[in-house]
């Protein structure tokens, strides 16, 4: 009785964090640099902002938006700005001949952008925008001649991470993620 009494709170509290970790999908909004986000020892010695700020928007759609903004102080060190976010969503298959839904599935996928960006002014790096869609990934159905189309309002942004990453460092020395809203 006594190991029953354990399996049976064992087996509420998987259940418990599941639905806890299934609800933690990232909202609309902004988000932008913590403190911890500027790791200093991965990057030329006198990086610093000169105008703008990192942050990404989350939009309604769940798509992603982060800004340009320029570094100072780097040298001749080129970087690479990379944005990738992780999707779920139904996605309804269609068969083209009679425009009707074959079959219908959850999937989960990413959508990534990644820019190598030059320093080519006075130890300046513009940073450009970086952008990400869910309707931009690509999506399948198990028959090649059927339509994928994401459902409206099926889908949620898992998780986003944004960096920017020295060349000839290992570690990204900007990190804005899903966790930091503004």
């Amino acid at each position: 009785m006594k190991r029953l009494g354990i399996t049976t709170a064992l087996v509420t509290l998987l259940m418990a964090v599941s639905a806890g970790v299934a609800l933690a999908a990232v909202s609309p909004g902004t988000y932008g640099p913590d403190p911890g986000s500027f790791n200093s020892a991965n990057a030329p010695g006198s990086s610093h902002l000169t105008s703008g700020s990192p942050s990404c928007t989350v939009n309604a759609d769940r798509s992603i938006s982060c800004s340009a903004y320029v570094l100072g102080g780097v040298g001749h060190t080129d970087a690479t700005v990379s944005l990738s976010a992780n999707y779920s969503a139904t996605i309804d298959c269609r068969n083209p001949g009679n425009g009707n839904v074959v079959e219908s599935h959850t999937s989960t996928f990413s959508a990534d952008s990644s820019a190598t960006v030059a320093s080519v002014k006075n130890g300046q790096l513009s940073v450009p925008t970086q952008s990400v869609s869910p309707f931009g990934a690509p999506q399948v159905c198990p028959n090649p001649n059927w339509v994928p189309e994401i459902r409206g309002g099926t889908v949620t942004l898992n998780s986003f991470s944004y960096t920017l990453t020295f060349a000839g460092f290992s570690s990204a020395y900007i990190t804005i993620t899903g966790l930091n809203p503004i």
